[in-house]
């Protein structure tokens, strides 16, 4: 059912660096877009110093029907975590590296279609998750994945060519970590060549690691790969790209509601794409239906 509520008032958070498109252009864009359907805009283009500080005031100054962000899901996340238990739903403009979130929520990838969510839309609500006190709404890694995001982040590169790269740098030396954690379900402890707290199905890439995650069932997903022959790195790759990680031997899936990861080797992680350090005792909580999206109205709606 369409949301009967019109936004009147947006506010769209732009990260100038993300993407290669040029920025002067979009904001024209996104101005025209909103003056064609009589809606008021107002632009915040981060600069990476106190970014949220700065959207919060705004947020708690006027009263926004939306907030857009204009990004790569690092900017998403951002955005989001200041969304979390508010009434305010978020929209996303994708221009990101990866796009991982609204790719899982089909929000177009083209800007143009993307724009049009602005008058032709629906509301639902996704659950998010926290990982001491940091809010994850798409997924989020410890061990080989999330080495190569820090590597990725620390790089000048940008691009899916870049991270593939990357990768396969990382992948001919790295060593399992140890793990141990336990859930409200079941428990696991031992080597793991990553660990993937999931609310969603797929990274950026398009390779789904939990192809049957849904985002507002209340639920999220443990997913492991456990150590494996090289050789089989291959294999294990198709699988993720033609959704069958599951069938692997190599690989393991734990449903729960809350977690504690112990990160026993203190290996890197990342929460939805950005690097982040969360320690060696890591409390994975579920909010349940926490945060408002903004979707493409199904082809019977619009």
């Amino acid at each position: 059912m369409q949301n009967p509520i019109k936004l009147q008032h947006l506010l769209f958070v732009i990260n100038p660096i993300a993407g290669d498109i040029d920025k002067e252009e979009l904001e024209e864009e996104i101005k025209v877009a909103c003056q064609e359907h009589g809606l008021l805009c107002e632009l915040y283009k981060t600069t990476g110093d106190n970014d949220k500080e700065q959207i919060a005031k705004m947020l708690k100054g006027k009263k926004y029907d939306a907030v857009f962000a204009v990004g790569g899901d690092g900017t998403v996340n951002e955005v989001a975590a200041l969304l979390i238990g508010k009434h305010i739903p978020l929209g996303i403009i994708p221009l990101g590296s990866g796009n991982g979130l609204s790719k899982d929520l089909n929000i177009p990838q083209d800007t143009e279609e993307a724009l049009q969510l602005i008058h032709t839309h629906v509301i639902r609500n996704i659950d998010t998750i926290d990982l001491n006190g940091h809010p994850s709404i798409h997924l989020s890694d410890l061990g080989f994945n999330a080495l190569v995001v820090k590597r990725f982040c620390e790089g000048d590169r940008r691009g899916p060519g870049a991270y593939a790269w990357i990768a396969l740098q990382e992948y001919l030396n790295y060593e399992p970590k140890f793990y141990r954690i336990e859930t409200d379900s079941e428990n696991f402890e031992g080597e793991a060549f990553m660990v993937t707290i999931a609310n969603a199905n797929a990274f950026g890439s398009n390779a789904a690691i939990n192809p049957n995650g849904v985002l507002n069932d209340g639920r999220f997903e443990i997913c492991l790969i456990e150590p494996f022959p090289k050789a089989a790195g291959l294999g294990i790759l198709y699988r993720m790209y033609t959704d069958t990680i599951d069938s692997s031997v190599y690989t393991r899936r734990i449903s729960c509601r809350t977690a504690t990861i112990y990160n026993v080797d203190g290996e890197v992680s990342h929460v939805d794409g950005e690097d982040v350090v969360l320690g060696k005792e890591i409390k994975v909580t579920m909010h349940p239906k926490s945060l408002k999206v903004i979707l493409p109205a199904p082809e019977t709606e619009s």
